[in-house]
């Protein structure tokens, strides 16, 4: 089977191709804008037309899309989550490689959701902020694409190769930092927000079922069961041998407080800076869960790895930071 994966060089990409290579059966060749992409090739700035003659030259049978900004102003997320695709879904239309596109959502698509309950793939979106607007128009192109395809609403992906300005990520971070400086205490804020972490390795298996299986439409990717970001904290801290004491600065969402990442309220460099307002901008309020009933049924994937084993991976690399 030839597989060519865009984005091979990002946060879910690089466990996407590991997944990928890993199997015997797929010829696998990476498009991206890096210089150790196979083929380099910006979507938000080419034609469809450029990328329609690739596809007829490579011939793919599976198109995997797991490029994308997260973060950035609306122009730039447009062009990059929402622009992007729809060079993607024009290039495959024009193409005679009759190719089957993996199409990477998310979980901020669907915005706010009622605490305590699970979000399933009927649900209307109503995504809270730009991000989630810019996957969803792209979800949105690639389901009236008319073309064999699926898209995977991925919720809180966590584990080996978590960005640092992620959550999970400054709290690592964090948590590092006030090792390092034998601090006995730690404090952060907003650590209230629930989330459906799943692991980046079971995505990329969830990614690899989609691209053998024939199945349509859209399917959520999560664990299903939310977890609170102070209760993570604690985990991390068991995992990261850390003694002290968390002190969790209350308050509502909108009132200011110092981010994750920043206990003592400075920034890298060393000079103050004003607290952020909200850990976690994706525009889902204080709670997300996945309802994943689909992907079992669909796809028979199961999430596997639990959120203890992500947890001790991002603090295996934020300990080796220097």
């Amino acid at each position: 089977m030839r597989v060519l994966l865009i984005g091979a060089n990002g946060y879910l990409g690089r466990f996407v191709a590991d997944r990928l290579l890993a199997d015997p059966a797929v010829q696998l060749t990476a498009l991206g804008r890096g210089d150790d992409a196979d083929v380099r090739f910006d979507l938000a700035t080419g034609s469809p037309g450029a990328l329609t003659r690739f596809l007829d030259a490579v011939h793919p049978g599976v198109v995997i899309n797991c490029a994308g900004a997260t973060r950035g102003g609306a122009r730039e997320l447009t062009r990059h989550n929402t622009v992007a695709v729809a060079t993607v879904c024009e290039a495959l239309r024009r193409s005679g490689c009759g190719a089957r596109l993996v199409q990477i959502g998310c979980g901020a698509e669907y915005g706010p959701s009622q605490p305590g309950s699970s979000t399933a793939e009927d649900a209307v979106p109503r995504p809270g902020g730009p991000y989630g607007v810019s996957k969803l128009a792209a979800t949105e192109l690639v389901l009236g694409s008319g073309l064999d395809a699926v898209v995977l609403r991925v919720f809180s992906p966590a584990g080996p190769g978590t960005p640092a300005g992620s959550p999970l990520g400054r709290l690592a971070e964090a948590m590092r930092r006030a090792m390092q400086a034998g601090d006995g205490e730690l404090k952060l804020g907003g650590l209230g927000v629930q989330r459906d972490f799943i692991d980046v390795r079971d995505v990329a298996r969830a990614v690899h079922a989609a691209s053998l299986s024939a199945a349509q439409g859209v399917i959520n990717i999560g664990s299903g069961r939310a977890v609170r970001l102070r209760d993570a904290a604690a985990v991390l801290a068991r995992v990261a041998g850390f003694g002290g004491a968390l002190h969790e600065l209350d308050g509502p969402p909108s009132a200011l407080r110092p981010a994750v990442g920043h206990p003592r309220g400075e920034s890298e460099h060393g000079m103050h800076s004003p607290p952020a307002a909200y850990p976690y901008p994706d525009g889902c309020g204080s709670w997300q869960q996945a309802d994943v009933r689909t992907a079992r049924d669909r796809l028979g994937w199961r999430p596997r790895i639990n959120l203890e084993e992500s947890l001790a991976d991002i603090w295996m690399e934020a300990a080796c930071r220097i």
